[in-house]
């Protein structure tokens, strides 16, 4: 499947995920990565949080990030008074979710996540939507 097919596709499926909950609502913001205005793949809130998230799936075991696309999702969340956050989908594992000053940098400066990262600082799906804010905090790269 194109990458573009299988982003929109895991975008969708996070989308109902949040949606399934009963306490939680979500929408995809479509053309989020094709503007030059700074949006979130998917907007997600209960009526305690707000989540801008950005979206990335991977068969393999890490992903590369450019900074400035960090540094966009921080810089929405922020006017929009959300929290910004990445979330990844590993084939076959799930999804987690990242704080953005989580993120690894390289020696060429760009960002990795990797499996290992997301097991050890990210959270699954189950526990970012719990009801309460004890998981919000400043995001910063």
């Amino acid at each position: 499947m194109a990458s573009k097919g299988k982003g929109s596709r895991t975008e969708r499926e996070l989308v109902h995920l949040f949606n399934q909950t009963g306490t939680w609502s979500a929408i995809r913001v479509a053309g989020s990565g094709l503007t030059k205005d700074p949006n979130p793949d998917v907007l997600a809130g209960n009526k305690k949080r707000h989540l801008a998230i950005e979206c990335k799936s991977i068969k393999g075991i890490s992903k590369y990030l450019y900074p400035e696309e960090i540094e966009q999702i921080i810089n929405f969340a922020n006017k929009f008074g959300a929290e910004p956050w990445i979330a990844i989908r590993f084939n076959h594992k799930g999804w987690y979710f990242l704080k953005t000053e989580d993120l690894e940098k390289t020696k060429s400066s760009n960002l990795v996540i990797n499996l290992k990262l997301a097991e050890e600082k990210g959270l699954k799906f189950e526990d970012i939507v719990k009801e309460g804010d004890e998981n919000a905090r400043t995001n910063k790269i």
